[in-house]
């Protein structure tokens, strides 16, 4: 194994060139240059930043299905879980993996009513659902709220930890000798003409056969500099974290059925549903809200006492628990809620993987092998269609949300 410094390099960025150039060391990236590099390709990442200094350090590490409604989203989710639990099933330790299962809550008898329906849909796709009704939702959960209507089981629900997860998705490309070069930022294509061949980056050229863009709530400003539009903008997001508890006081991640609705949501407007689950070191995480503010990276009192609120419904005994911090970061989020992979037709040479929005640690794994089975002239595994860049109108909306931070 080797041991130079993770986001090192030798040499100079443009005393190499590559087969592929990956934009973004975020578990996107760090997915697609695990599963190239697997494949014999010559890999290059760079990153202006520091490995996952996006979206992946600031959310839970959540890999779901049982927030997706039947459809081309679910399928990617489906796929995905079947590359983690079995193409990298032997390094799920090193991200620790947990299979810990999803327990999705209703409050009301209306609320389980379109539970129960959503559940329907999903195992027609093959999502594995266990109704649970009111008499048996604390052998579940204990500490759930007692007025509770019913919940749905999702086995197939499971977390890692997404930075470790980055870290050694990295490492373990390196190890099959993919660079990885931080605080480099890309400043444009190299072209022959509408062919993109490469990229110029603050440390010089990198000549490549292949570009990915998997730049995050960034993707956009990326694109833009092959003169190509893809709408990825950020949505802001908090999550809490308690003092710690006693082990398996929360035994899954349990969340509220509105959930579901506010993931599918365009408002731009702060929309919260509590989301809570427990770690191995006894802390809680807290979350959800959602919100489109451009890259304002103000703390909002409003949406941690929400999130804390709603909370403390669902699990009484949290109105004793001490927060002891709150981080936030920003979903790359796309008009229709899909995430955006494949090969542009617009700049050949150019390929996308990004806005995936709060589900990408979980969609990492079948995107990042799905984008290299297509980058090899392999038939992927599942239809790109739906994810194509070219789907949208190419005209810059929102641009508002679009600045840098």
């Amino acid at each position: 194994m080797s041991t130079a410094p993770l986001g090192a390099a030798p040499g100079t960025a443009r005393s190499r060139s590559a087969d592929l150039v990956i934009v973004g060391a975020g578990v996107i990236g760090a997915a697609a240059a695990y599963f190239a590099a697997l494949a014999g390709r010559r890999v290059v990442v760079v990153e202006r930043g520091a490995l996952a200094g996006g979206t992946s350090s600031a959310g839970e590490g959540n890999l779901l299905v049982s927030d997706k409604e039947a459809g081309p989203e679910l399928d990617l989710a489906l796929y995905s879980q079947t590359v983690w639990r079995q193409d990298l099933a032997e390094h799920a330790g090193r991200w620790e993996f947990e299979s810990k299962g999803g327990l999705v809550v209703a409050a009301s008898a209306r609320s389980l009513a379109t539970l129960r329906e959503l559940s329907v849909h999903q195992r027609a796709s093959g999502v594995e659902v266990q109704d649970v009704g009111q008499d048996r939702l604390h052998d579940h959960e204990p500490h759930l709220a007692k007025d509770l209507a019913g919940a749905a089981f999702y086995p197939q629900d499971a977390q890692v930890q997404p930075m470790l997860a980055v870290a050694h998705l990295l490492r373990l490309a390196r190890d099959r000798g993919a660079h990885v070069r931080t605080g480099t930022e890309v400043t444009g294509f190299l072209r022959s003409g509408d062919r993109v061949t490469g990229v110029r980056t603050s440390a010089g050229d990198i000549p490549a056969g292949a570009v990915l863009n998997a730049a995050g709530t960034w993707a956009g400003e990326v694109a833009a500099l092959a003169r190509v539009s893809v709408p990825v903008r950020p949505r802001r997001g908090f999550v809490l974290v308690t003092e710690p508890l006693p082990p398996r006081t929360v035994r899954h991640k349990v969340y509220a059925a509105e959930y579901v609705g506010d993931v599918a949501s365009s408002d731009a407007a702060l929309q919260t549903s509590p989301v809570v689950e427990g770690t191995d070191s006894g802390t809680v995480l807290i979350g959800a809200s959602r919100e489109r503010v451009g890259f304002d990276r103000t703390v909002s009192v409003p949406a941690i006492s929400t999130l804390a609120a709603k909370a403390v419904a669902l699990f009484p005994m949290l109105r004793q628990v001490r927060l002891i911090r709150a981080y936030h970061g920003f979903r790359p989020y796309c008009p229709d809620h899909l995430p955006v992979i494949g090969a542009d037709p617009r700049a050949p040479g150019l390929w996308h993987a990004c806005g995936h929005e709060g589900a990408g640690i979980g969609l990492a794994a079948g995107t990042g092998k799905l984008i290299v089975q297509a980058l090899t002239g392999g038939q992927p595994d599942l239809d790109l269609a739906p994810f194509a860049p070219d789907r949208f109108p190419d005209r810059h909306e929102d641009v508002a949300e679009g600045v840098s931070p």
